[in-house]
């Protein structure tokens, strides 16, 4: 199996980037000489770390018949950042933001399973981002 993606420049520090038939545009901050039209590419990292361990733990949640229990869920993700070139991640913080719905009482040990599941078993971004820095998470509801 593999993946692939283009990048083709547009103008100045701005590119068009196809990923799976979808197009984004990336671009620097005007302060070295983007226009801001877009995201950095780095944010893309954290992006990919949410989005796939989102993605597991619905799937998981699902199975367990928790999925109908929860009126809201929603995954930031934050990294520190070197001060020195090459500036890189050292390290992530997810967050698993649930809010139930009215009523209902969310079931602790099930989070926490679908989060481990995610984390240590399934989630392909999180096991290599684990392999160079510190990538931990905290269950959040509200």
């Amino acid at each position: 199996m593999s993946a692939k993606t283009s990048t083709e420049w547009i103008e100045n520090m701005a590119f068009e980037q196809e990923i799976d038939g979808h197009k984004i545009i990336i671009d620097a901050v005007e302060a070295v000489g983007g226009e801001n039209r877009g995201p950095r590419p780095k944010a893309f990292m954290l992006s990919a770390l949410g989005g796939c361990t989102s993605m597991d733990v619905v799937s998981i949640l699902k199975k367990m018949r928790v999925l109908d229990s929860i009126e809201k869920f929603k995954v930031d993700v934050s990294g520190e950042l070197t001060q020195e070139h090459p500036k890189h991640f050292i390290s992530m913080h997810v967050q698993y933001i649930f809010t139930p719905k009215e009523g209902v009482e969310l079931p602790m040990e099930k989070l926490k399973k679908a989060i481990h599941l995610s984390e240590e078993q399934y989630c392909g971004v999180s096991a290599v981002y684990k392999k160079s820095m510190p990538v931990t998470s905290e269950i959040i509801i509200k």
